[in-house]
């Protein structure tokens, strides 16, 4: 039976994650206290007693869900692969856990992206919205339609589609979503566009840290984000990693792709359970479906 595993993205993040993992067992508690090192603050104490205010900035809020995934996966007696992937950010997290980069070369890979994005976010703020229960087509073809920067940002599941980009395009575009059918268009409380044109100012920041990073090949498959498709090529997941900062996060191809692939059961590795929520509604319940957020 093949095994796929899974890494959340941001939102996924709660006030004491990983505190148990730091307090019963040693490689967890290493691991962490060498993050506190690397970034330069104690970011365990964010993590473990800050509040949900705290753990929503963006430069703490990546590399956090990043360590609690990439830890937990370490700590994991039988943690095998077939193959992986991570939704947005959680594709970091799926590379280092394969092998495709050393634990802190990823860490601060994501402090970079992080911080990076925190600019792009202040200088311009944008705008995200899920789209629930319009076919993807309908869309993609009303995002087009806007003027202004708008576009479709996270293929979730069918019928759930996150748009990003202007917040004046992303508003019309809403409207004319449920004028369209959706069941709602909702915008969501994010302080920016993220995996839209507006994360353009971010990419030269990012590509000097993935340029200077080493990459590996990975011990399984890693289904990127931009492609929806599995690689092993350091280089091309290098230049899929950079892209990804603008480009869609085809969350639902990648999981149908992994599906055609053979794989039979999908853990979601790290806080939260929004993945296991979207792969069984992706798959119909014809794979297994289970999660890790602590020992």
């Amino acid at each position: 039976m093949k095994k796929a595993y899974v890494f959340p993205g941001q939102g996924s993040q709660f006030p004491g994650m990983a505190k148990d993992l730091y307090e019963n067992n040693e490689v967890a508690r290493e691991m962490l206290e060498k993050a506190n090192e690397v970034l330069g603050f104690r970011i365990t104490d964010i993590m473990f007693d800050g509040t949900a205010e705290d753990l929503k900035q963006t430069k703490v809020t990546q590399p956090a869900i990043f360590l609690h995934s990439v830890v937990l996966a370490k700590c994991l007696e039988d943690f095998t692969p077939d193959m992986v992937a991570g939704h947005s950010l959680g594709e970091f997290s799926a590379l280092v856990a394969a092998g495709a980069m050393d634990f802190e070369e990823g860490l601060k890979l994501v402090s970079i992206r992080a911080q990076a994005m925190q600019k792009a976010c202040e200088a311009n703020p944008g705008a995200m919205a899920a789209i629930i229960a319009l076919p993807t087509e309908t869309v993609e073809e009303i995002c087009a339609a806007c003027e202004g920067v708008v576009v479709a940002a996270n293929y979730n599941c069918d019928g759930q589609i996150v748009i990003s980009g202007e917040k004046e395009a992303v508003e019309k575009a809403c409207e004319k979503m449920k004028e369209a059918g959706a069941k709602r268009a909702l915008l969501l409380p994010v302080g920016g566009a993220f995996h839209s044109p507006l994360m353009e100012p971010a990419r030269a920041e990012l590509a000097e840290g993935i340029e200077k990073a080493v990459f590996h090949t990975p011990s399984c498959p890693v289904y990127q984000n931009v492609t929806a498709k599995p690689s092993t090529d350091p280089a091309e997941i290098k230049a899929n990693l950079l892209a990804q900062l603008t480009a869609p996060v085809r969350w639902t191809q990648s999981t149908k792709n992994m599906i055609s692939d053979g794989a039979e059961s999908f853990t979601e590795v790290g806080p939260g359970k929004v993945l296991q929520g979207l792969v069984a509604k992706i798959s119909g319940g014809s794979v297994a479906v289970d999660g890790v957020c602590s020992l």
